[in-house]
């Protein structure tokens, strides 16, 4: 897959937000119980399902990304809501790897009111309905509307690839609240 760099750009990004912010994405998710996470993700208009892991920042304070042996893995920033309670919640995926599609390769051909649906450990499932989808210049990162504004976020790479930096240009953005 490309390198998500611009994503991780935009993970400095939240990093200011947090600050701006006096850390309250971080810190004050709503959570029915610290043990709760979000286990996979379906979408059906994609024919998408898939598993989903924790993802942190890194050491240099940027979010991180799955892993790129695994493209048909996505991940959710622990530092957001868990799908489902009140607050931003965030899901980062590849478009695709050097030789395959990954996960997140069909999102921009989401459409506002298709369902996307989160399972979580209680057994819950948390299902939203898409509002929009937005690509931009990953020098452009919306980390405020992403990381800080209600609803469910997936993130991905998009755009033109720029060989000489080894990336996409631009996100691919969906923006999706509760149904």
């Amino acid at each position: 897959m490309a390198r998500f760099s611009r994503v991780v750009l935009a993970g400095a990004a939240t990093g200011l937000v947090l600050v701006v912010f006096g850390r309250t994405v971080q810190t004050q998710p709503q959570r029915t119980t610290a043990a709760v996470v979000p286990k996979s993700i379906d979408i059906p208009s994609l024919d998408l399902e898939a598993p989903l892991i924790k993802l942190g920042l890194t050491k240099n304070g940027e979010v991180e990304l799955p892993p790129y042996d695994k493209p048909g893995v996505a991940g959710w920033y622990k530092h957001s809501a868990v799908p489902g309670e009140k607050g931003a919640s965030v899901i980062i995926g590849h478009v695709d790897t050097k030789t395959e599609p990954a996960v997140f390769y069909k999102l921009r051909q989401l459409r506002k009111g298709q369902v996307v649906r989160v399972e979580r450990s209680d057994g819950k499932v948390a299902e939203y309905k898409v509002d929009a989808v937005e690509q931009v210049h990953k020098d452009r990162f919306p980390a405020t509307k992403v990381y800080v504004e209600d609803g469910l976020k997936l993130v991905t790479c998009g755009g033109r690839f720029d060989y000489a930096r080894n990336e996409y240009v631009d996100n691919v953005i969906v923006y999706a609240s509760p149904a």
